[in-house]
């Protein structure tokens, strides 16, 4: 993991096509801005991860059986 300090309205580039911004600092919390474009998707962690567990279930034979069932 590669860690940084930034100030705030300071950004970072990653693979020279997103852009991340230091928009507000208030406490313990820091207030980000990503300029990607639109084909990359961004998602928080808990999200992506509920994605990824909602996939794997859909896989199981359990979860198979359901999908073939809505047809």
């Amino acid at each position: 993991m590669l860690a940084l300090s930034r100030k705030k309205n300071e950004a970072l580039v990653i693979d020279n096509c997103i852009e991340v911004t230091i928009l507000d600092i208030k406490g313990d919390q820091v207030k980000i801005g990503i300029a990607a474009p639109k084909e990359i998707p961004i998602y928080r962690k808990e999200v992506y991860l509920q994605i990824q567990e909602a996939n794997k279930a859909a896989m199981e034979p359990e979860g198979m059986e359901a999908l073939k069932n809505l047809f």
